[in-house]
């Protein structure tokens, strides 16, 4: 089992940044694949980025390509999402995921989920 708490949304201007944080509990986070996705007002959940266990290979939705960067700290058992050059497109809860599987880019590829934080883009 694993618990999952996102933190760092919050408003932003269009063009800035913010850095979002993904803490989880347990003694078994490096052996989980992380993702993040996000889900605006009358939108599906969509997939934003995914890193492997070692962390040597990320994905990335193409509309944030270049933008956002996932890493992960194994010692300190949390994952994170640079977003740089925000949009207001960008608008939506992000939520940070955890799964057993290899890497997927859907929503149902993942086993635990956190309870999303806010980001809000202005133009």
């Amino acid at each position: 089992q694993v618990q999952l708490v996102e933190s760092g949304g919050g408003l932003v201007q269009a063009g800035g940044s913010l850095r979002l944080s993904c803490a989880a509990s347990g003694r078994t986070f490096s052996s989980y694949v992380m993702g993040w996705f996000r889900q605006a007002p009358g939108k599906e959940r969509e997939f934003v980025a995914a890193i492997r266990r070692s962390g040597a290979n990320t994905y990335y939705a193409d509309s944030v390509k270049g933008r956002f960067t996932i890493s992960r700290d194994d010692a300190k058992n949390t994952v994170f999402l640079q977003m740089n050059s925000l949009k207001p497109e960008d608008t939506a809860v992000y939520y940070c995921a955890a799964g057993n599987r290899p890497v997927e880019l859907v929503p149902r590829g993942y086993d635990y989920w956190g309870q999303g934080t806010q980001v809000t883009v202005s133009s």
